[in-house]
């Protein structure tokens, strides 16, 4: 018996963990690039900060994964860590929703979610519509997993060691200790919450007893946050630590009111008519457990909304933001492996690394004109070592993007992805063509002791100021993702055009000029204005990916409100 009866709770337990992992990757994977701009957007104040964090913690059941976006919104500079606290807070109501599904007892249906889930994946071509597949085959898992729980758990009856371990858990202290620790152990509040929903329905465990164990899971949670942000930025500790104060802290202050928390359940919570004792132990308790689960986090979250300020200062206290040090040897400040499992946000955080190497990039092109012209010897060598650091970045986005390709990517994002690293290799071969070409250049001015004529220098200038300026603009359109900034940049290629023939045309009329070195000073002028033409170019073609990227993307949107739209007039056919 008892070894039955283990085997069938721990293949249970593993069917639901696994389910709700793959059902919480899906849902990931198929609104994380939505849920990320609700997010960014929804954060104006503590409040809507709250609702944000409730309802996309919701959609996708995880709040480890809110707190991966809040995170890199944080060093996004998109918000501070004190704004942040609201989704933080909001994100535990959101977790509520997954014992609400439980207590609603629809494991019936697990088998007919498994089958639709299965064939929807294997059936499917669009990769999204695969996703869904996979999040109903999760689903479904993982109420099958609850059903062979449920049925190994039913001899429990008969056995009077258990049944006087249950009623120990009456005493609150041995119920949230016996709650933190299992939460610990299996990494996961829901399934802990879970168990305590299927142990009720068997008649295992009072509202009180569910309450304390409950409460316990919301404890034992913050070990896997904590252990999650060990060895990753420093927002994601300060958020782990925001996490186990605002949970430890709720749980302290309701422990002495389970009872009077209990009372409010049973008022609010249906009732099972004709039934008594263990019958109606069983029937009720699901659902008032699941309610006092919601009622016990919405009632913390108003209590520690208006305390958001003192609880960041408390968690900055604690864990104080790192000093910012200048840079000595460049490295990558954006991307991190901490933000591979959330592919919408990783892609974010590329297009912030490609806009600063951009700037790196650009900061070469602004000194180039100066050094090409009258730079030392040590100057032409300091710009030259600089494409170094575009190298560095350059590398580590592209293996950064190599690393992303290989997990799961619905539409846009894998179109996206590419666009990326056509991105980054048109700012690296910028970064070449000051390296290359303006340097080599600068370095045979030097050895020949050429000067430029003022006439040719000034229209070299204008063609260099233009560079720079269209280069400023397509970094800013890279780093808003704004299209209209690229099409203006697109729009100014003739002005462009007619710097480029009016230099070209005065260099060929002084061609007919003698100096011994005239021949020299013509290949360098004319050089220095094909390198700028050519990087030129290359922020041209940044421009053009940005809106080739924006059009696939509206396309995109199209084509999935499409059959909706279809809808209407089969309609009228059919009332025709």
């Amino acid at each position: 018996m008892i070894v039955g009866l283990a085997g069938g709770l721990a293949g249970g337990l593993a069917l639901f963990l696994y389910g709700m992992r793959k059902m919480t990757e899906a849902l990931k994977l198929v609104a994380g690039d939505r849920v990320k701009n609700i997010l960014s957007k929804l954060t104006t104040n503590r409040v809507t900060g709250a609702l944000a964090g409730a309802g996309v913690t919701a959609v996708i059941q995880s709040s480890s994964i809110t707190t991966v976006l809040v995170v890199g919104f944080i060093t996004a500079g998109v918000m501070n860590f004190t704004q942040s606290m609201g989704i933080i807070l909001g994100a535990n109501v959101g977790t509520t929703i997954t014992a609400q599904i439980i207590a609603f007892k629809i494991t019936k249906s697990a088998m007919l979610l498994i089958a639709m889930g299965f064939f929807t994946e294997v059936l499917a071509t669009n990769q999204r519509v695969r996703q869904i597949g996979i999040m109903l085959m999760g689903l479904g898992m993982l109420f099958f997993g609850m059903e062979l729980m449920s049925q190994a758990t039913h001899p429990l009856r008969a056995l009077e060691p258990f049944m006087d371990l249950m009623r120990g858990m009456e005493n609150p202290l041995l119920g949230i200790l016996m709650g933190a620790g299992f939460t610990a152990l299996i990494q996961s509040s829901s399934a802990t919450t879970g168990i305590v929903i299927i142990m009720a329905s068997q008649g295992f465990v009072t509202l009180e007893a569910g309450i304390a164990l409950v409460m316990g899971s919301n404890i034992g949670t913050c070990v896997t946050a904590y252990i999650s942000a060990i060895g990753k930025p420093r927002e994601a500790m300060q958020a782990a630590v925001a996490h186990i104060l605002f949970n430890v802290m709720g749980v302290l202050l309701f422990i002495a009111f389970i009872p009077w928390l209990a009372e409010v359940v049973r008022y609010i919570s249906p009732v099972s008519s004709g039934l008594d004792g263990v019958n109606r132990l069983a029937a009720d308790t699901p659902r008032q457990i699941a309610n006092a689960h919601t009622v016990f986090n919405v009632l913390n979250l108003l209590i520690f909304l208006g305390f958001t300020n003192a609880l960041s200062a408390l968690v900055l206290r604690i864990v104080p933001s790192m000093p910012i040090v200048e840079e000595k040897i460049i490295e990558p400040k954006y991307i991190d492996d901490y933000y591979l499992d959330q592919p919408a946000l990783a892609l974010d955080r590329v297009r912030l690394e490609i806009t600063r190497m951009g700037k790196h990039a650009l900061s070469m092109l602004r000194d180039s004109m100066p050094i090409l012209t009258v730079g030392t010897r040590e100057r032409i060598h300091s710009l030259q070592q600089r494409d170094e650091e575009i190298d560095i970045l350059h590398s580590a986005i592209i293996v950064y993007l190599h690393d992303l390709s290989s997990g799961d990517l619905v539409d846009p994002l894998p179109q996206r992805l590419y666009q990326y690293v056509t991105l980054a290799n048109h700012i690296e071969n910028i970064a070449d063509t000051v390296e290359k070409g303006i340097v080599s250049d600068s370095y045979k001015r030097l050895d020949y002791k050429l000067t430029f004529s003022e006439g040719t220098e000034e229209l070299i200038k204008a063609i260099y100021k233009e560079t720079y300026l269209v280069g400023q603009a397509a970094l800013e359109a890279i780093e808003n993702n704004d299209r209209d900034k690229a099409q203006e940049l697109l729009d100014s290629k003739a002005r462009f055009g007619g710097l480029v023939e009016r230099a070209r045309s005065h260099l060929y009329s002084r061609l007919t000029q003698e100096s011994p070195e005239h021949l020299v000073v013509y290949k360098i002028e004319s050089n220095a204005i094909e390198h700028y033409r050519h990087i030129h170019k290359l922020f041209m073609r940044v421009c053009e990916m940005i809106i080739a990227q924006s059009e696939l993307e509206n396309a995109k949107e199209q084509e999935q409100e499409e059959p909706q739209e279809e809808q209407e007039p089969s309609n009228e056919e059919r009332s025709e």
